[in-house]
């Protein structure tokens, strides 16, 4: 039940962060909501068609669709005032990033896959969401960028099945991984911990 409460919110925050994206890139309602909802169930969408996981989640659950559309059209009505929430939002969505993983994660376990494809279906959960909105807006994708937010995402999850692995209860693994990655992601952005990037004076002989 803590899991599935924190996923609503991380799905309802994810879509607004989408749907603000997509205002800043000029579209009409529809296209909001269309991002919105792109960037809340993306990344699962893709983890259960990898899997062969079926009906999808929102399929299965299609409330879900409602409070995503919800979500970015509440967006678009007070977008003037979301500045003041900036430090919540980026909060909710720390936590949205975590606890998408470790639900992937969790999904990929029931269908009895190897402890790598688990970790790697929490990643895909947790962060492809956002690399679709990134595409649909026509952006360089903000998980192949230098900020650690795959690396979170994969950090969560290795420690995550590490736990159960050690044969740690369930309920406290799930607290301890969305503790430790939440705590990771707010201390990367804290103090702008970033993977080294390579400029193209390294790659001009390849030209």
């Amino acid at each position: 039940m803590l899991l599935h409460t924190i996923y609503l919110i991380a799905i309802i925050a994810e879509a607004m962060s989408g749907a603000i994206m997509g205002m800043r890139r000029g579209m009409d309602l529809f296209g909001i909501c269309m991002i919105g909802t792109v960037t809340a169930l993306g990344g699962g969408t893709i983890r259960d068609v990898l899997l062969g996981h079926y009906p999808l989640g929102w399929i299965a659950h299609p409330e879900y669709l409602l409070f995503t559309v919800g979500a970015a059209v509440v967006t678009a009505l007070v977008a003037r005032y979301l500045h003041h929430l900036r430090t919540v939002f980026l909060l909710v969505d720390g936590l949205g990033l975590v606890a998408f993983c470790v639900i992937g994660c969790n999904i990929a376990r029931a269908e009895g896959m190897h402890p790598a494809i688990v970790v790697l279906a929490g990643l895909i959960t947790g962060v492809f969401g956002g690399l679709l909105r990134d595409v649909l807006c026509n952006q360089i994708p903000l998980v192949l960028q230098r900020e650690l937010y795959a690396t979170v995402a994969l950090f969560t999850g290795a420690l995550y099945v590490g736990l159960l692995w050690l044969r740690v209860d369930q309920s406290l693994a799930v607290l301890v991984s969305i503790g430790a990655g939440l705590a990771f992601r707010l201390l990367a952005m804290r103090f702008h911990w970033q993977l080294p990037n390579f400029d193209t004076e390294r790659v001009r002989g390849f030209e």
